[in-house]
């Protein structure tokens, strides 16, 4: 019995693992996708619509900007103002 449910969990904790997918750290996302938009903007390909990256790419644009909009100090600790 105890082995089973130890073999479950390492079963689970793999199958995890594998399924997460791998991710940058959050201001590497950011600097991805303001690169990402940068060249959508430049090209005249995706005039035709936006794909759902591009799109995700956006929001999270938007979200950092009102992140930063509410902090009242540098990313090295220094007061803005």
């Amino acid at each position: 019995m105890f082995l089973s449910s130890t073999r479950a969990a390492l079963i689970i904790t793999v199958l995890a693992a594998i399924a997460w997918p791998a991710r940058g750290g959050e201001r590497d996302q950011l600097n991805t996708c303001q690169a990402m938009v940068d060249r959508a903007a430049r090209s005249a390909q995706n005039a035709q619509g936006d794909d759902a990256e591009l799109q995700r790419c956006r929001q999270i644009i938007k979200e950092w900007t009102l992140r930063d909009s509410r902090r009242s100090v540098d990313e090295q600790g220094r007061p803005l103002r």
